[in-house]
């Protein structure tokens, strides 16, 4: 059966870099740990799955732009790792490209991309491309797949308190323990109140500042406070990636044959 994506699950694979999950030290003033926090931030939202359909924005950096049409879908398998597939609708330079990345328990994730201009088979990825731009947007291949980023990875500390935008929030440092990883640290800005996400800055392995992630508008979807629209900026480039998620649902059906390399090279499942 061919399926029909008139919208994609998702909480949106970016917020994926925005909820990371890790050990912490006690803040005394708040009596919370990073750990604390982040969990809280991370499962804030409660689905079986999530589909969503967006628009990702180009900006560059004259400030001209290009649109793309997307649809996500995420949901755990038994065991709680997370999967998620992206699928790209238009324009027609990219229409057909699909993403898969699958989390694993005691491993790095899966990965796989199928680009229907480069054959018939899917790609599996390897780790030299994790900082690799995602089909030229502002967001790497990591970036996409940080949602399912295991908790041990990664060692977190609370720093400060401090209101960004109005809104009193943690501001919690996490350092991945591999040397390796693409980032060197991020800084993350949790709401107090309602645990959203409202900003993540990312570091190079220099030290340098070379990212921001940015929830720039939240929306009640189904009782649920969702980020429905987000801007990944690259600093030096002086360009963005803007996404809209124009449609979200959460808890629809969706099909375990959607998650396969089968379903990347046929758009069936």
């Amino acid at each position: 059966m061919k399926m029909k994506f008139n919208l994609f699950r998702g909480a949106l694979f970016l917020a994926a870099v925005l909820l990371i999950l890790a050990p912490g030290r006690i803040f005394a003033q708040t009596q919370l740990s990073a750990t604390e926090i982040i969990e809280r931030a991370r499962n804030r939202i409660q689905a079986q799955t999530t589909s969503t359909r967006s628009r990702m924005v180009l900006t560059a950096r004259n400030g001209s732009t290009t649109e793309r049409v997307i649809d996500q879908y995420s949901k755990d398998d038994s065991q709680g790792n997370q999967r998620m597939v992206i699928v790209f609708q238009s324009p027609a330079s990219v229409a057909g490209t699909r993403f898969l990345t699958i989390e694993n328990a005691n491993r790095a994730n899966d990965q796989w991309i199928f680009q229907p201009s480069l054959g018939n088979r899917a790609r599996r990825l390897v780790a030299s491309e994790g900082s690799s731009s995602f089909l030229g947007t502002d967001l790497s291949n990591d970036d996409i797949a940080s949602l399912s980023r295991k908790a041990d990875l990664d060692n977190h500390s609370l720093l400060r308190e401090e209101r960004l935008n109005g809104r009193d929030c943690y501001v919690i440092e996490s350092v991945p323990k591999d040397s390796g990883y693409q980032y060197s640290k991020m800084i993350l800005w949790i709401d107090k109140v309602n645990f959203v996400n409202h900003k993540v800055e990312l570091y190079d392995r220099r030290g340098n500042h070379v990212k921001t992630l940015e929830t720039l508008e939240l929306k009640e979807i189904q009782g649920r406070l969702t980020p429905v629209t987000i801007r990944m900026t690259t600093i030096a480039a002086g360009t963005s990636t803007t996404i809209y998620s124009d449609i979200v649902r959460y808890d629809d059906p969706i099909p375990e044959g959607v998650f396969t390399t089968q379903f990347l090279e046929t758009g069936r499942y």
